[in-house]
């Protein structure tokens, strides 16, 4: 089974996301990550969706999305040829004696303490799945109070595919 991460550039309207969304339930595709904002001009909205599948109902996910009217333009966002990161905000119980260890796995892996408490901390960590993978192994033996992931969000690299709009 293969992943796919899209950037669809849409019309920002009202039910955007939720047309989008509907056409993945309709027909019965995964949603694995999406995450959706305005871009630079308040006309657009970008949505990142990273779905699995073989390599037929990938292709169909592509070509069905093309067909919703809202949709301007639609990339691969592809090893190698893009950027793609994700956020995480992790909350965990940490005592006074275990507070040192994790301040030095999260300079490691360059996260950010956001918050610190008598019995938890939150850390904030931006980059590859693979890396946030890797960090909340790392935190096994520590217990996780809550977790937020925000979803891949990513655009191709240079600007020779940028879309311009009057």
């Amino acid at each position: 089974m293969e992943r796919q991460a899209l950037s669809i550039l849409v019309e920002n309207t009202p039910n955007v996301l939720s047309h989008v969304s509907g056409l993945f339930s309709r027909r019965g595709y995964n949603i694995d990550s999406i995450s959706a904002g305005v871009t630079a001009d308040p006309r657009f909205t970008r949505i990142t969706i990273v779905s699995s599948g073989d390599e037929l109902i990938l292709e169909q996910i592509e070509k069905q999305l093309a067909k919703l009217e809202d949709v301007v333009d639609i990339k691969k966002l592809e090893n190698g040829s893009s950027v793609c990161r994700e956020l995480i905000l992790i909350k965990i119980r940490v005592k006074n004696t275990e507070r040192q260890a994790v301040i030095s796995l999260a300079e490691i892996f360059k996260t950010k303490i956001v918050d610190v408490t008598n019995d938890s901390m939150m850390i904030e960590l931006i980059g590859s799945q693979s890396k946030l993978d890797a960090f909340l192994e790392l935190l096994e033996g520590y217990e996780i109070l809550e977790l937020a992931r925000t979803g891949i969000t990513g655009l191709t690299r240079g600007s020779s595919d940028v879309k311009m709009f009057d």
